[in-house]
């Protein structure tokens, strides 16, 4: 596709934050794929990138199993920039020396920049604030490069060959702690490897609609649409390029948050604005059957994974013959099942690798496989679905039944709906929704008593998460006003049965997970 002409590839060395280094290129409109440090030489020569990016790692470079890569690579012509390990690497690679440091940085250092006229320091200050992380440190450069910034206890932070085009940076300018971080990636994307930076979002679309027309012709599609972002992003991209050839089946399991259902319905249903078939199955009854007496939350999960194929393959058999099953996979859930990048798996994702083996169809579309999250978003903008969905809180597969601690029932489940429905509707008002990445109410298995009006009760305590990150793979607790704290307890103890209890969790991640289960 035209679009991907220009191309950045980061190769994964195992770090935390290579979506993140991926996200920040495409940030600047260019496009950028993770590969795991393992693919081959010639396979990154065939892609033809206009610059190479290799990631931190948790390893030391000079131990002799540790992730490596072919010296080749630096031959190539192409910029490379190393980040944190990468850095470490290429100069272990290429005649410099990393040995293990007697202070280890770790956190907020300040950064001195030794050589203002440096491509990668263009319009940042001498002085500024970066992370850092990292146990080893480049002692001694290779032939070719020099120094061009430095830290107390790091006298390598950044170095670079502009003979060679090579830059290496120790700290990591892709986390929002590095104060001029997202300037210095610019740089290199723009000034280093001289990207045009037309990757655009109206054009993905444009042309993404154009590849499904042509790839589908008269084809008969089948969605599993769930209302979120991503299932009705995918939808809608299908709609767009083949109409009624879409039967879109939206499997209401009855753990969605208070009235969701109905407004799937209303955005894609009959009277909504999208020409396609949409068949919404009621089966809140059969999995709360499912789920009676279940109280471990993985087998939670598994019998709500299960049901929803069951009832899927049901609907699906009805529908007959199908050419292509469309499914929202996104970039993250790729790189997570460890199809794309280097880093650990994750979780394993319903929608990657095991391909339902109960439908009848030739093949699989995927459409939004090569986004982030953010970039699913703006697609959605693109193609006019309504901000509420575009911009719905993320929302986890088996819904409330794991916002539930214990058992599952549809008592519970009215609990935690009203109660998560007064709290968003809370935080909407307070203007705070855009500030914090994820927020929810969950339905504890604690019942303590309390006193309301003349009577003692004893019922069940509320839990109230607000989340704020990067990446999701680490969080932070949203440090929300107390004032709006105590209205939506106020309020849920006041308009919610069953509850006389709210408490506010501030654990980040690590420990904790940003889900309560």
């Amino acid at each position: 596709m035209e679009l991907k002409q220009e191309l950045i590839i980061v190769l994964d060395f195992g770090g935390q934050y290579n979506q993140l280094v991926a996200r920040r290129v495409r940030e600047n409109n260019v496009y950028c794929e993770i590969y795991s440090y393992k693919t081959p030489l010639e396979e990154i020569k065939k892609k033809n990138p206009k610059g190479i990016i290799l990631t931190g790692g948790p390893d030391s470079c000079y131990l002799p199993d540790s992730a490596t890569y072919s010296k080749e690579l630096f031959e190539l012509g192409v910029p490379v920039l190393g980040l944190c390990y990468g850095a470490q690497l290429m100069q272990h690679l290429l005649g410099g020396k990393v040995e293990r440091a007697n202070v280890r940085e770790y956190g907020k250092i300040k950064l001195t920049v030794d050589k203002a006229d440096s491509a990668l320091f263009k319009d940042v200050p001498k002085e500024s604030i970066v992370w850092m992380s990292h146990t080893d440190y480049i002692s001694k450069l290779g032939e070719g490069f020099e120094i061009t910034s430095h830290s107390a206890d790091c006298p390598v932070a950044s170095y670079e060959n502009t003979a060679k085009n090579l830059y290496g940076i120790q700290f990591h300018p892709e986390v929002l702690h590095s104060e001029y971080g997202s300037v210095m990636l610019e740089n290199f994307i723009k000034n280093v490897c001289k990207c045009e930076c037309n990757w655009k979002m109206d054009a993905f679309v444009e042309n993404s609609i154009k590849a499904i027309k042509e790839k589908v012709g008269n084809g008969k599609v089948l969605c599993a649409l769930s209302g979120g972002v991503d299932s009705s992003v995918a939808a809608v991209m299908l709609s767009k390029a083949v109409g009624e050839n879409l039967t879109c089946v939206f499997v209401d399991h009855g753990l969605l948050r208070k009235n969701e259902g109905d407004e799937v319905e209303a955005v894609f249903g009959p009277n909504g604005n999208y020409k396609l078939n949409f068949i919404r199955v009621n089966a809140a009854d059969r999995f709360y059957s499912k789920l009676a007496g279940v109280s471990e939350p993985e087998k939670k999960r598994k019998i709500i994974g299960e049901e929803f194929i069951r009832v899927f393959e049901e609907e699906a058999k009805k529908i007959g013959k199908v050419d292509f099953l469309v499914q929202g996979t996104i970039y993250p859930d790729v790189v997570e099942s460890g199809l794309g990048g280097e880093s650990v798996v994750i979780k394993s994702h319903h929608n990657v690798g095991g391909l339902p083996d109960y439908v009848d169809f030739k093949e699989i579309i995927e459409p939004l496989r090569d986004l982030f999250k953010d970039e699913v978003r703006k697609a959605g903008l693109e193609l006019g679905i309504p901000k509420h969905l575009v911009f719905r809180q993320p929302f986890p597969g088996p819904g409330l039944g794991i916002r539930i601690i214990g058992e599952v029932t549809a008592e519970k489940v009215k609990i935690v709906q009203d109660a998560d429905a007064i709290y968003r509707e809370e935080i909407d008002k307070a203007g705070l929704s855009q500030e914090i990445n994820q927020y929810f109410a969950a339905l504890t298995n604690m019942r303590s008593v309390g006193v309301m009006g003349d009577y003692r009760t004893y019922d069940y305590a509320i839990a109230l998460r607000a989340v704020k990150t990067i990446d999701f793979m680490t969080a932070e607790a949203a440090r929300l006003p107390w004032e709006v704290l105590e209205k939506v307890t106020n309020r849920i103890i006041n308009e919610v049965d069953h509850v006389n209890r709210v408490l506010y969790d501030i654990t980040s991640k690590p420990p904790g997970t940003i889900e309560l289960e």
